[in-house]
């Protein structure tokens, strides 16, 4: 063979590729896609998942089938997703535990900026800090003042090792010098009956998991940690105005696919997350638990995801924070 018949050869390959390729992209989806919730039900990744799910599926034209997978801090259910094929049908929505395990874990089964992408930034929301009624405390002030006069007397529950409820008690210690126990559970909403009996004394939670056990003062709302108070609990100050400065937590959530997913099929899924981000019913359904929508291009959330795991291995190096 010549070698003008061999370039030709591979131009032909080439082009084939590329047109099925974009034939495969433009009929994309043909069957249901998954949405891996790496978490219990009752918590924000569960309830947002589930709403974004039921949009995204009208944008697509194919059902979103959400899925939870829970287990060892969100790794069971982001690893399923690493490892499926990359042909975008089985998507995972994920807080920021995926950026904050990779330092935190001696391990994870799967390499975080080599094996998935980030489609888009689907919403932020700030964590409330809630407390068991037991304990009599009424205010952020006065709480703070019972954990330095009880030292080790104080548990709190997260939604697992290198969750965000996890890590932002981390720095509440370390910010308060208050010692306290940290007691982890499959999912944040699974903690409220032993923070309920005293159990387990507070938690950093979504606003999603505190909000059926706050709103009849089953647990205790004392402060939300955004840069600004939470329309759902307005009359809570920020753990900034409270008196930590600079205390913030994000818990954002943002939607992964295994990498290598044809760039068309990444493109589609952007822009119908997008669409759905943009429906009425879904901004209300968000508000109520007081998410915001939000929606980033696909270079844009590849930016986010690396610049928030620079952050949180900062606060876990520096805070020296170990399992």
């Amino acid at each position: 063979m010549t070698v003008k018949m061999r370039l030709s050869a591979i131009a032909a390959a080439i082009g084939l590729t590329l047109f099925s390729t974009a034939s495969f992209a433009q009929s994309f989806p043909t069957k249901p896609v998954r949405l891996i919730l790496p978490y219990s039900p009752g918590g924000i990744v569960d309830y947002v998942g589930r709403t974004l799910a039921q949009h995204l599926g009208d944008a697509l034209g194919q059902p979103v089938v959400a899925e939870n997978r829970p287990g060892a801090g969100g790794i069971v259910g982001t690893d399923t997703v690493a490892r499926s094929a990359p042909d975008g049908y089985t998507l995972l929505l994920m807080d920021p535990a995926i950026v904050i395990n990779p330092t935190l874990q001696e391990s994870v089964p799967y390499d975080l900026f080599k094996q998935l992408e980030a489609v888009s930034v689907v919403s932020s929301s700030p964590e409330v800090l809630v407390v068991s009624p037991q304990l009599g405390v009424k205010t952020f002030e006065e709480f703070v003042a019972y954990g330095k006069a009880n030292p080790g007397k104080l548990n709190f529950a997260s939604a697992g090792v290198g969750t965000t409820p996890h890590l932002g008690g981390e720095m509440f210690m370390q910010a308060t010098g208050i010692v306290a126990t940290h007691v982890p559970y499959k999912s944040i909403g699974s903690s409220y009956t032993d923070m309920m009996a005293n159990k387990v004394q507070f938690a950093f939670s979504s606003i999603a998991g505190a909000l059926p056990f706050t709103t009849d003062n089953r647990v205790i709302p004392l402060a939300t940690t955004g840069d600004k108070r939470s329309e759902v609990y307005p009359d809570k100050p920020t753990v900034q105005e409270a008196g930590i400065k600079g205390f913030s937590v994000d818990l954002w959530l943002t939607v992964f696919a295994p990498a290598g997913v044809p760039a068309p099929v990444k493109a589609k899924l952007n822009e119908a997350i997008k669409t759905a981000l943009a429906k009425p019913e879904l901004k209300a359904a968000f508000a109520k638990v007081g998410v915001t929508p939000r929606g980033t291009s696909l270079e844009e959330g590849a930016a986010f995801v690396k610049a928030d795991f620079e952050k949180w291995k900062k606060v876990i190096v520096d805070g020296k924070i170990k399992l």
